[in-house]
């Protein structure tokens, strides 16, 4: 399988014994990360190499482990290069801290670390096996999006094709990866991930609309859009967090340029999304959308927590959709009703800018991440929470 190449370095508890020999030496670094808010937080913390130069002077990266102190156990970690510069910039693990409380953590050298394999990951790929796909997940949700090969089929009329600059939903309730598995099944069976077999299904339309999370220009009452990317960058495809970044041809008569950067983490349900734009002229806004599908749904706007939301039935069971965004950025925001199909959709109208950014997810009742629609309310201002108040961390060298 494709995780073979993740090199996950976590020891277990039979190895807690055997000691490398850089512990026996005492150089390490310590990590303390608080949570100053009211309720517990697990989320991927990063380390610059900056700040582990007493052990990258002596030790390789791959023998570097991080070790929960309080649990005595070893972490998943991840190396990033963020710059696609050939360098790692920053140590990623996963930090799991209490309501108002603070965990500890030890980063130091071990080469004796075993290296297991799983499929709980943040990943991400192009996907060339069905036309030429870009799809994302993590152990809570997953994501879509289409490229060039889809618009051209799609222009010309014929099989498989899709004109779209919308962000598809994958509606899962597993936290394996999937990814690999339901386009495997698609080879022998297009309609293979329609269907729920257990692990959840693709149900979702995106159509010409904005999904959850594309953007436009709303002008005159009608949304300007890109069509489909025209290049993609793979950046990081996890295990702990997956990069990339899309590429558009310039769209509306503003003729903007358009790099989407997406970034999911492991235990999430929200993508992060930071849009590089560059415009001819001065732009009115740029507009993140919703779709509303057949307007059968309940909008929810909390424009002073920057929480926007959509809560539908999908066939038998309820979805939730949500943008989160800081609310200094936001215009305005409302429902666009229209009888054009794909066309009604929630616009949170944001500034115009050169850098936009904000947090687009879901959640599905059938994955067991929630049950009812203030669930789905509470995530949403959870996790603006949690942008304003991000954890504390102290690094001790």
């Amino acid at each position: 399988m494709i995780f073979k190449k993740y090199i996950i370095q976590m020891l277990s508890f039979v190895l807690l014994g055997v000691i490398g020999c850089t512990d026996k030496e005492g150089i390490k670094v310590t990590v303390e990360v608080s949570n100053p808010l009211n309720f517990n937080r697990t989320e991927i913390v990063a380390i610059p190499v900056t700040d582990l130069s007493v052990l990258l002077n002596t030790y390789d990266e791959s023998s570097i482990v991080v070790k929960d102190i309080g649990a005595e156990k070893y972490l998943y970690t991840q190396w990033i290069d963020n710059d696609s510069d050939g360098k790692n910039d920053e140590l990623l693990f996963q930090a799991s801290v209490g309501a108002s409380q603070s965990a500890s953590y030890t980063i130091l050298a071990d080469s004796t670390v075993a290296i297991p394999e799983t499929d709980v990951v943040a990943y991400s790929r192009f996907v060339p096996e069905r036309t030429d796909d870009y799809t994302w997940e993590n152990d809570k949700v997953a994501f879509r999006t289409y490229g060039p090969d889809a618009q051209q089929r799609a222009e010309e009329g014929r099989e498989n094709g899709t004109l779209s600059s919308g962000i598809d939903l994958w509606l899962k309730r597993t936290d394996k990866s999937i990814i690999n598995e339901w386009y495997k099944g698609y080879q022998t069976d297009p309609m293979f991930y329609h269907h729920d077999k257990g692990e959840g299904y693709d149900p979702y339309h995106v159509g010409g609309s904005r999904g959850t999370g594309g953007i436009g220009i709303w002008e005159n009452d009608s949304i300007y859009v890109s069509k489909n990317f025209i290049s993609y960058k793979t950046i990081a495809d996890g295990p702990l967090r997956t990069v990339f970044e899309l590429n558009y041809a310039p769209w509306s008569p503003y003729e903007v340029r358009e790099t989407k950067r997406i970034t999911l983490d492991l235990g999430t349900n929200f993508s992060k999304f930071e849009i590089a734009l560059k415009a001819r002229d001065t732009v009115p806004n740029y507009a993140i959308g919703i779709t509303l599908h057949e307007n059968g749904g309940a909008v929810k706007i909390q424009p002073k927590k920057g929480c926007y939301r959509y809560w539908e039935k999908i066939d038998d069971a309820y979805i939730g959709e949500g943008i989160v965004i800081d609310v200094d950025e936001v215009i305005s925001a409302s429902s666009r009703v229209s009888e054009v199909k794909d066309q009604s959709n929630l616009l949170i109208l944001a500034k115009p800018t050169d850098k936009l950014t904000y947090y687009a997810g879901f959640a599905w009742v059938k994955s067991n991440q929630v049950t009812s629609v203030e669930d789905w309310d509470k995530m949403l201002e959870e996790k603006a929470a949690m942008l304003k108040n991000p954890l504390t961390i102290i690094i001790n060298k």
